[in-house]
Order: C-alpha cells, then structure tokens, then sequence
C-alpha cells in the first residue's frame, strides 16, 4: 500500500493559534515549531493510512488517549467534520491551551476532558488514537476497556512500534485482542522518520 495521503482541510489557521499557545505553554519544542505540520500535523493525520484499508464512518466517536497539546484529535477534528472527537489529558493547562485552539477554530465536534482515561466507566468509542503517551503495554491497559466491539484502537508509534507490540502481548491476551494491522509510513522531512501505527481490535 502506498503509505502517502491527501490532507483536505486549511491548516493555516489551526498553525497560527497553535502557536500562540506554544508560546504561552511550550507545547511542543521551539526547535518542533518550525516543523509543526511535517512533523505533528502530517503525523497526526496518518490515520489517513488507515481509512485507506478501513471505513471511517459519519457519526462515529474517537477518544484520543492523552492528547496533550492536541495531537492527534485537533489535526483529525478538522478533517474529519463528520465524527464526534474526545481528547483527554489530565493535566488542565493542555487541556486549556487545547480549548483555546478549539474555540478559535469553532470546532463543534471536538470534545475535551480533563481526567485520566481509566475514570472513563462505562463509556465505549469506535475508534481510540494515542500518539506518544505510554509504552504500547501501558496505553493498551487503559484503551481496550473502552473500545466499542469491532471498533479500533490506533497506537501512533515510532521505529521502536514492533518491541513494544512483543512487550504488550499479555496485555492484549487479557482482554482477547488482536493485531490487525501495522500500517508504515515516513514523516514528509528530509531526515527518515520512519512511524507506525499499530491497529488493534478484538
């Protein structure tokens, strides 16, 4: 499979309030900031990747696991009109900075909270993005409790994607989850950023 994609939305705006917050929060590095779309936006929009082998249907609901300054679930908020997005973080600056960004961008599908991802009892998601959060065990403790049967969980990974899948194979054998998918792809930049996103369901 080709591992390149189309962006269609203007980020242009979404660039610019972003780094306003990054100037108030240091989101993310101000080496980072030169390379925020190559490196964050485009990265956050691999999910691209997968749509091309699996349908992202209207309507559906994404948790974003520890979104901190709002990757993935701002960039996929925007291109993605259509699907309800959560981002959650516990720490309340993130999630004010992320707020901000989301009002100025009159984002109405993009929902924020501010909590840890194991308080969320009793609610289900389509589809769970984390993106460097946790080691893959980790993170998959606290997503495949609240992945909807037959949805996905999508772990943004870097070259390291196949030693951590070996570190969460029991994790994976307690709640009876599969790997479905390991889609490759390169960031846009001139040193080889080679990621993966790790597809998992039941």
């Amino acid at each position: 499979m080709d591992n390149t994609f189309v962006i269609n939305s203007d980020f242009s705006k979404y660039e610019q309030l972003f780094l306003q917050e990054n100037a108030k929060l240091n989101l993310i590095s101000k080496n980072d900031e030169a390379q925020l779309k190559e490196k964050h936006i485009y990265d956050s929009l691999s999910i691209k990747l997968f749509e091309q082998k699996y349908e992202i249907k209207k309507g559906i609901s994404l948790l974003d696991i520890g979104c901190g300054g709002g990757f993935p679930c701002v960039p996929i908020a925007i291109e993605y009109p259509d699907i309800t997005v959560y981002g959650i973080d516990s720490i309340r600056k993130k999630i004010n900075a992320v707020n901000n960004i989301k009002e100025g961008l009159n984002l109405e599908n993009l929902n924020l909270i501010c909590d840890r991802a194991e308080n969320l009892k009793g609610n289900k998601f389509d589809i769970i993005t984390s993106r460097a959060v946790a080691e893959l065990s980790v993170i998959a403790e606290y997503a495949l409790p609240l992945l909807k049967q037959g949805g996905y969980f999508i772990a943004y990974k870097s070259k390291r994607a196949l030693t951590e899948l070996d570190n969460a194979q029991n994790i994976l054998k307690k709640y009876n989850a599969k790997v479905k998918d390991i889609i490759e792809y390169t960031l846009p930049l001139d040193e080889v950023y080679q990621r993966n996103l790790i597809v998992i369901g039941f």
